[in-house]
C-alpha cells in the first residue's frame, strides 16, 4: 500500500535505516534462498556503492539518505544505479520528502524512513519503482570477477590469448556476446553462487 504521510519527530541515521530496513521491509528475501541481498555492493569497479543490493531474478538498488545526509552525491549515485539495476529505490528522511524529486528520475521509487514518538521506525512507500530502460551492458559486466569473465569466455571458446587481457576488454568482449537481458541473467548467476564477498 502506498502511504501518504508519516507522524514522527526522530531523526534517524544511515545505519540505523538500513538495519531497520532489512528487518521489516526484505525479511522475506532474507528468508528466499534464491534471493541475495547485499549490504554496499560495489558498481562500476567500487567507483560508487549500492546501499543495499537485492538479488533475485531482477537486480533492484536501494539508496538510503537520512536527514544528516548530503545529497551533493547523489547525482552521480543516480547514473551509477541507473546503469546497472532493473529497478531504483531511494530511502529518505522526512527532511528531503520535498525536494527529492528534483534529484531522481520520475521512474525511481521513494520510501520515506521515520522514527514515531514511541520509537518505532516506519517505512512508508510514497512512490512506487519502474522497470529502468537505461541499464549499460558493460556497467553489468563489471560486476563479474575477472576469474569469472574468464570463465565465461572460455566457455564461449574465444581465443586464449583474449584471456589474458586487461579485465576491462574481458569485459566488451562479453557484451559483444550477450545481449542486456542475457548478461543480466548469466550476472546475477554468477553473484548468487559466490561464497567469499571479500575477493578483490
Amino acid at each position: 500500500m502506498i502511504c501518504q504521510t508519516l507522524f514522527g519527530i526522530k531523526v534517524l541515521k544511515s545505519g540505523e535505516i538500513r538495519k531497520n530496513f532489512h528487518r521489516k521491509k526484505l525479511q522475506r528475501h532474507h528468508a528466499n534462498k534464491n534471493t541475495l541481498v547485499i549490504d554496499e555492493l560495489g558498481l562500476n569497479h567500487g567507483k560508487n556503492r549500492a546501499d543495499i543490493a537485492v538479488i533475485n531474478g531482477s537486480l533492484i538498488g536501494y539508496e538510503i539518505k537520512s536527514n544528516n545526509d548530503s545529497l551533493l552525491r547523489l547525482k552521480q549515485q543516480v547514473q551509477a544505479y541507473n546503469s546497472i539495476f532493473n529497478k531504483n529505490y531511494i530511502i529518505i528522511g522526512t527532511r528531503y520528502k520535498k525536494i527529492i524529486y528534483r534529484y531522481i528520475p520520475d521512474w525511481w521509487g521513494i520510501i520515506i524512513s521515520e522514527k514515531s514518538k514511541r520509537h518505532a521506525i516506519n517505512f512508508c512507500l510514497i512512490r512506487k519503482a519502474y522497470k529502468n530502460k537505461y541499464i549499460k551492458p558493460i556497467s553489468v559486466a563489471r560486476l563479474l570477477w575477472r576469474s569469472e569473465a574468464i570463465e565465461i569466455l572460455e566457455q564461449n571458446r574465444v581465443p586464449s590469448k583474449l584471456l589474458k587481457k586487461p579485465r576491462e576488454t574481458l569485459y566488451k568482449s562479453i557484451t559483444e556476446i550477450y545481449n542486456t537481458n542475457s548478461l543480466l541473467r548469466l550476472t546475477i548467476e554468477y553473484l548468487k553462487k559466490r561464497n567469499n564477498w571479500r575477493y578483490p
